[in-house]
C-alpha cells in the first residue's frame, strides 16, 4: 500500500471504471457530487476500537485484554484466536459489529491473541512454535492474570486449527473450546483451495523458498479469486449505488481496510499446513505431529461448540463437521448458520440471532463470579 492509500484506504477501494454501471447521467452526477462527503466519512473509520491494553508480550506476539463498563459475570476468561493471515481485528471490525463486545456485553473477560506480522527472521517458524511455544505462553499468562486454573478457547479459520491442536495437547488447560469456520478435515476435495494446493499442481516448496515467508499478495490474491465476480465486480457496483448510504459506507470502508491489511505467514508453518494438512490430511487422521509429539483430536474432552457457516467459500462445512466426530467430549454442539466465512464475525444478522446463543452456551460452562 502507498503511504496515500495508508492514511486514506478509501482510495483502493474507487471503482474501477463507474461508467461501465452508472444507471443515468444524472445519478453519476449525484454520486459524484457526493463523494466529498463520502472520502470525508471513510476517512473517519476506526477499525479495532474497542479500548484495550497488552498484557503480555513475545517477539511479534500481543496479548489484548479488552476493557468494559459491563460488569463481568463469568470468572473464566475468554481467548480469542485468528488466524496467521489477516489482522485478528476482524473480531472487533466496528462497535456494532463487534464479537468482542458480544461478550463483552455477556459479563465475559475478553482477551485477543494479536499474532503481529512475521518477517524474514521469523521464516523458521513452524506450526510446534505457534502452538507449543506461543499459545501455551499466552494461555498461562492469561490464567495466571485472571487467578484462574483454566481458559476458555475460540478460534477462528486457521486459529481454530490451532486451537484444536492446542487444547489435544493441553486439555487440562481450556475449560470450552468454540471453533469458528476451523478446517480441521480436509479429505473432500471439492473446495478450490484444497483443489488449487493439490501437489500436482502447486509446489510450496517453491513458493517458500523463493519467498522465505508466504507472501500477503499471494494469500490475498488466491482468497480474491475464489469469488472473482464477487470481488472485483459485484462489490464495486454495490458500493456505487450504495455511495449515498453514510452506515454502508462505513461498513465498506472498514471491510476493505481489513481485507486490504494482509500479512505473511511463516514460511516454514505455511509448508508444513499445506503440506500436512491440505495435502496429506494428516490432522483428522491423527497422525500429525508438532515435533516429537502427535495430535490425537480425541484427547479433546471438553465442552465443544463447533459454528459453520453455511456459504462459507474458504472453508466449507465438510472441512469443519467431522471435528465433533473426532474429539473425546460428551458435551458437543454444532451450529450451521447462514452466512460466509466473513459474515459469521460481521454481518447484522449473525449478531443479532447467532452470537447471544454462542454467549449464552458459555455462559452455562464457565464459572461464575
Amino acid at each position: 500500500m502507498t503511504n496515500a492509500t495508508m492514511s486514506n484506504p478509501f482510495m483502493s477501494m474507487l471503482p474501477p471504471t463507474p461508467a461501465m454501471f452508472m444507471p443515468t447521467f444524472e445519478g453519476f452526477v449525484e454520486r459524484m457530487a457526493a463523494m466529498p462527503r463520502v472520502m470525508e466519512t471513510a476517512g473517519k473509520v476506526k477499525v479495532g476500537a474497542t479500548p484495550h491494553d497488552v498484557i503480555y508480550s513475545e517477539d511479534k506476539l500481543r496479548v489484548l485484554h479488552y476493557q468494559s463498563d459491563i460488569p463481568k459475570a463469568h470468572a473464566t476468561p475468554l481467548v480469542l484466536c485468528f488466524a496467521l493471515v489477516n489482522r485478528p481485528y476482524i473480531l472487533d471490525l466496528l462497535p456494532h459489529k463487534s464479537v468482542v463486545r458480544r461478550f463483552l456485553d455477556a459479563g465475559f473477560d475478553v482477551f485477543l491473541v494479536d499474532w503481529g506480522e512475521p518477517s524474514q527472521n521469523d521464516r523458521h517458524l513452524t506450526i510446534e512454535h505457534y502452538v507449543c511455544r506461543y499459545m501455551h505462553n499466552v494461555m498461562s499468562r492469561v490464567a495466571e492474570f485472571t487467578e484462574q486454573e483454566q481458559v476458555s478457547l475460540l478460534g477462528y479459520c486457521m486459529g481454530g486449527t490451532l486451537s484444536a491442536m492446542y487444547t489435544s495437547l493441553h486439555p487440562e488447560m481450556v475449560k470450552n473450546l468454540i471453533l469458528m469456520a476451523a478446517p480441521v478435515d480436509w479429505a473432500e476435495r471439492d473446495a478450490l483451495l484444497v483443489q488449487w494446493t493439490d501437489p500436482k499442481y502447486y509446489d510450496v516448496d517453491a513458493i517458500i523458498d523463493a519467498y522465505g515467508n508466504a507472501p500477503p499478495h499471494v494469500l490475498q490474491g488466491a482468497f480474491a479469486l475464489l469469488k472473482p465476480m464477487a470481488n472485483f465486480v459485484e462489490k464495486y457496483v454495490g458500493f456505487y449505488e450504495r455511495m449515498n448510504d453514510e452506515k454502508f459506507v462505513e461498513e465498506f470502508t472498514a471491510m476493505e481496510t481489513w481485507g486490504n491489511d494482509n500479512i505473511p505467514v511463516a514460511g516454514e508453518t505455511f509448508r508444513q499446513f499445506v503440506k500436512d494438512c491440505f495435502q496429506k490430511n494428516l490432522l483428522s487422521q491423527g497422525k500429525m505431529k508438532l515435533g516429537t509429539k502427535r495430535i490425537d483430536l480425541s484427547n479433546i474432552t471438553c465442552p465443544v461448540l463447533n459454528l459453520m457457516a453455511s456459504n462459507d467459500h474458504l472453508v466449507t462445512c465438510g472441512q469443519s463437521a467431522p471435528f465433533n466426530d473426532l474429539v473425546g467430549s460428551r458435551d458437543r454442539k454444532a451450529i450451521t448458520f447462514r452466512a460466509g466465512h466473513i459474515g459469521l464475525s460481521v454481518s447484522s444478522r449473525a449478531h443479532k440471532e447467532l452470537w447471544p446463543n454462542v454467549c449464552e452456551w458459555l455462559g452455562e460452562r464457565s464459572e461464575k463470579i
